[in-house]
């Protein structure tokens, strides 16, 4: 009991001082996502060849994620479809393992095809490490990527990673929507 207090108490910080969807407005929020994906747009020419072919794309311009043995994120994000935004997210994980720092990174999630899309408004709790078809794209994935080989559901791009954490990844990370302050 004595060694989970320790990693507890870490966890606790960070989903304490990680910001609240309360804490930016909705015009904000929008702004720092589409300000996230024109980055990783201009800067990863993968990212941008399956952005011409996803019917819609999930931004997350800010998640920190940080803790001891027992790690948390956090981070908002929107989804646009067709250039407009089409709702407000939030994502939220926790684990367990040999991880200890702190990290702050964007990612973004493309939806290929209207099935990936439904999920993520059906599931009342998209949860990425079980959702259809998802590809963490990294780099050994991305060399053999083109838009012809395009066969999933919903492609992951992690970016603007600042900070140390062992252990950054999407499984178990859970997205729902909300509605931020105007």
């Amino acid at each position: 009991m004595k060694n989970l207090i320790l990693p507890l108490l870490a966890a606790i910080l960070v989903l304490g001082f990680a910001p609240r969807s309360s804490a930016f407005s909705a015009e904000e929020l929008q702004t720092r996502s589409e300000k996230a994906l024109d980055r990783l747009l201009h800067k990863n020419k993968k990212a941008h060849a399956i952005s011409e072919q996803a019917i819609a794309v999930l931004v997350f311009p800010e998640v920190i994620k940080g803790g001891f043995m027992i790690a948390a994120q956090r981070g908002d994000g929107v989804l646009f479809k067709n250039g407009q935004v089409a709702g407000y997210y939030n994502t939220t994980a926790a684990s367990y393992g040999i991880q200890a720092g702190i990290q702050k990174y964007s990612y973004a999630l493309f939806f290929m095809n209207e099935e990936s899309l439904d999920y993520l408004a059906k599931s009342g709790g998209f949860e990425v490490g079980t959702a259809p078809s998802l590809v963490v794209v990294d780099e050994g994935i991305s060399s053999s990527l083109s838009t012809t080989t395009l066969q999933k559901g919903i492609y992951a791009f992690l970016f603007g990673q600042k900070g140390l954490m062992g252990g950054l990844g999407l499984q178990g990370t859970k997205i729902t929507e909300f509605t931020p302050s105007e």
